[in-house]
């Protein structure tokens, strides 16, 4: 018997579900993950830096931060 979605789907889980209806060799799907997690990893630097930017934070204050425990 077959579950239900509760959630429909968003646009990129639909995509990601076309792309996994292919067979990835080992090699592709290591490279498919790193993409991913290079463009979250790019889009969460991208939104640090405006908040940043926002504060009017320093490379200072940040090292501060770091050296607030020693």
């Amino acid at each position: 018997m077959m579950n239900t979605l509760k959630y429909p789907l968003s646009n990129a889980q639909m995509e990601l579900m076309k792309l996994l209806g292919t067979n990835l060799s080992d090699n592709d799907l290591k490279e498919l993950k790193t993409v991913l997690a290079r463009f979250f990893a790019e889009r969460a630097m991208d939104k640090a830096d405006k908040i940043w930017d926002k504060k009017g934070l320093t490379d200072d204050d940040m090292d501060k931060w770091l050296n607030e425990g020693n």
